[in-house]
């Protein structure tokens, strides 16, 4: 059974930062890209960082100077460093898994996790 499954969200001030982890199990994890996306009530969903296979890493300008993300292959694990947040980084934040990615484009991703809540207070 595929599974991703993230976990390390949570209600944390402004300035504050998060890591975020997706674990990964069910398929051959050294062979998928990872991206992290996130979508705010009423809004649509937006993607943040993606990590190839090989370890290359893509960033939305709206994170770029903010956020880090990594993969360790040994784990089947992808993380999300978060600093310098902001109340309008609320949101559910899910990871995805894409075959031959990664792609900016959520509706190219073929694994999704069940989302992990990021609360920012100001």
């Amino acid at each position: 059974e595929v599974q991703l499954v993230e976990s390390g969200g949570g209600l944390v001030q402004a300035g504050g930062s998060l890591r975020l982890s997706c674990a990964a199990s069910g398929f051959t994890f050294d062979d998928y890209a990872i991206g992290w996306f996130r979508q705010a009530p009423g809004k649509e969903r937006e993607g943040l960082s993606f990590i190839s296979a090989h370890g290359s890493a893509y960033f939305d300008d709206s994170v770029k100077d903010r956020f880090t993300i990594s993969r360790d292959n040994e784990k089947n694990t992808v993380y999300l460093q978060m600093n310098s947040l902001k109340p309008e980084d609320t949101a559910v934040y899910y990871c995805a898994a894409a075959f031959s990615g990664p792609y900016s484009d959520w509706n190219l991703y073929d694994y999704w996790g069940q989302g992990t809540q990021v609360t920012v207070s100001s």
